[in-house]
């Protein structure tokens, strides 16, 4: 799928300004941008998303692709990212990063 330069921009610069140690969500970003869903920035992500810290972006269960798992999980063990009892997810009530927010 082909995406417009400036959503791809938009969805990156985004993702740029996660805190360490923080998440935000596809649902978020795609708010915060103003266009499309959520889907269509998991799809940015999946073309372009490997030069940003993808891996502050999660699924709304706080979950990544279990493709990323291991990779992921080692970024947020390195941050300090609070993960739910199980390890395998994020906590999102103490990791939760809204675009447009101060820190």
């Amino acid at each position: 799928m082909q995406h417009p330069e400036e959503y791809v921009e938009a969805v990156l610069a985004v993702v740029e300004q996660v805190p360490r140690g923080r998440v935000t969500t596809y649902g978020a970003i795609a708010d915060a941008v103003g266009r499309y869903g959520p889907r269509r920035v998991g799809n940015v992500m999946a073309q372009h998303g490997g030069g940003v810290p993808w891996w502050r972006v999660v699924r709304a269960d706080g979950s990544l692709p279990p493709s990323h798992h291991d990779e992921a999980r080692q970024a947020y063990l390195e941050e300090g990212t609070p993960l739910r009892r199980s390890g395998i997810s994020v906590d999102l009530t103490e990791a939760y990063w809204q675009p447009g927010a101060a820190g």
